[in-house]
């Protein structure tokens, strides 16, 4: 299957710039924004500092993003399925093979926006999602 065109309208880069801010706010800091390779693409790839202490070592964080635009729809989070984790997946082992990542613990973690017209957009982080 070839790698997915990576058209993200503007909702969807909305969400995603709202999702690199809050993980900022976390403490995470963003490696790479819509990373491409001949494996797939992920939307945000991030290092998570805080888990030297906890667990031995930092940790590269794959993010996927999901934005909805009203609540109504399926919760954004449900739309990473299968077949999408297994892309990502893909994705990050293509990363980790051609970067220097020897000594990185790693996570995929997914970050749901919704944007309700009119109201303050609602984030969710779910870290080690799959």
């Amino acid at each position: 299957m070839p790698p997915p065109t990576g058209r993200t309208g503007p909702v969807g880069r909305r969400g995603e710039a709202l999702a690199r801010r809050f993980l900022r706010k976390a403490g995470l800091k963003i490696l790479a924004e819509n990373y491409r390779c001949p494996n797939g693409e992920i939307d945000l790839i991030a290092l998570d500092r805080s888990t030297r202490k906890s667990r031995g070592a930092e940790t590269i964080v794959f993010v996927e993003v999901k934005t909805r635009s009203s609540r109504q729809q399926t919760r954004p989070e449900v739309a990473v399925g299968t077949d999408k984790r297994a892309r990502i997946q893909s994705a990050a082992s293509y990363y980790l093979a051609h970067y220097p990542t020897a000594g990185y613990r790693t996570r995929y973690d997914v970050v749901a926006v919704v944007l309700p017209e009119g109201e303050k957009p609602q984030i969710t982080h779910t870290p080690a999602a799959f």
